[in-house]
This record gives structure tokens, C-alpha cells and sequence, in this order.
């Protein structure tokens, strides 16, 4: 028997892509200024060019857009790829030595913090006041912490870090804070080297020093 299978047109699919695209790039120049608790769906939908029954659609709640804006400004793309499958964690598991895998690490991460800084710290901000933005502020922390108890445990496998692997993956998490750059990098105006040598050798310091 014949099975009716679903055609899907590429051109269909790339214009989805762009609808969704242009509503992200939305959310994120209104929920950094003037705010996600000041930002009505109806002002990203505007903003993108679409109708707000096309925001509904794509994303289904204004908390889903902000969960999906924080997940790819992460990233950086809108791949279904897990963060353990990315090719900096390859990169880090290939390297050998506390350091090398530190400063790979480093990179990456005011890569990252470049990227997001303006969305994370909204999101910080709108959490003191609107319960779905609290939500995603706080599964944001405990995946960085999840996130850090592995790192952690790859590190410790170099037979360089001197102290239990709870204190490593705290100390990782620490360093990583996104409000760390902040301050150094944007108030301070560090040298994105310079930032990433404090976090290496701060870190080395501490994981490499016997509780």
C-alpha cells in the first residue's frame, strides 16, 4: 500500500526559517531596551514584520520566545545540536593538560559572553519581577552548573586538579558568570585576552591548590 508522504518545500522551509530568524532578532533588540515586562508580543511582531498570530504560531507564548531568544544567543545558531555535541567540547576532550583545555574553554567563552551579554543580563534583569522570566533565569543557572560538573569532571581526568570535583564544577561556575565579563570587558575595558587569561590562570590556581 501507498504511503502518503508530506512534501515539504525547501523554499517553504527557508522562508519559515526567516520569519523565525526575524522575530529572535525582534525579542532581542526589545527585551534588552525597553524590556521584556515592557515589550508586548504585538511590538515583536512589528518590529520583525509579521503579523502576532505568526509569533503565536512560531513560538506559542511570549515565555517561549524569551526561553528560545536565550538558548540560541547561547549558541549562536538555530541547529538542534545538544551542547555536548558542539565542536569546542571536542576540541577541549582532545587537548591535554589543565591549561591547554582552560584557555580552549576561555575562548569560547567571551565568544559567547560577546554574544549574549546584552540578552542574559536583560533576562537577569527581568527576573527580579516577572515569574516566566525567574523561570528561565534560573534553569539557565542550573544548566550552567550542569554544564560546569562536566567540564569539571574532563578536567579532572588530566590528573592535574587538586581539589573534589563539587568545589572544581563550583569554581568553573563561578568564573563563567557572564556578569564577570561584564564588568571586566564592557565596564572595566579589558582586552578580551587579558579576560581570558584572568579566567585560566585564576581557575588553574584554584583547582590546581589541595583543599
Amino acid at each position: 500500500m501507498a504511503v502518503n508522504r508530506r512534501y515539504v518545500s525547501p523554499r517553504r522551509a527557508e522562508q519559515a526559517r526567516q520569519t523565525r530568524r526575524a522575530i529572535l532578532d525582534a525579542a532581542a533588540k526589545l527585551f534588552v531596551d525597553p524590556g521584556y515586562a515592557a515589550t508586548p508580543l504585538t511590538t515583536v511582531a512589528a518590529e520583525a514584520g509579521v503579523a502576532v498570530q505568526t509569533v503565536y504560531a512560531v513560538f506559542g507564548s511570549k515565555r517561549q520566545l524569551l526561553s528560545e531568544l536565550v538558548d540560541v544567543t547561547l549558541v549562536g545558531d538555530d541547529e538542534r545540536l545538544a551542547m555536548a555535541e558542539r565542536s569546542f567540547v571536542a576540541d577541549i576532550r582532545a587537548l591535554a593538560g589543565l591549561r591547554p583545555k582552560l584557555a580552549r574553554y576561555a575562548r569560547h567563552l567571551a565568544e559567547t559572553h560577546a554574544r549574549q551579554v546584552h540578552v542574559i543580563l536583560a533576562l537577569a534583569s527581568a527576573a527580579t519581577a516577572d515569574a516566566d522570566a525567574a523561570a528561565i533565569w534560573r534553569k539557565n543557572i542550573e544548566d550552567r552548573r550542569r554544564g560546569m560538573a562536566m567540564f569539571a569532571a574532563d578536567l579532572a581526568a588530566t590528573g592535574e586538579v587538586r581539589v573534589s570535583l563539587e568545589r572544581a564544577a563550583d569554581v568553573l561556575w563561578l568564573a563563567q558568570d557572564i556578569r564577570n565579563y561584564d564588568w571586566l570587558v564592557r565596564e572595566r575595558g579589558w582586552p578580551v585576552e587579558r579576560f581570558e587569561r584572568w579566567f585560566v590562570d585564576g581557575v588553574a590556581a584554584v583547582l590546581g591548590t589541595p583543599d
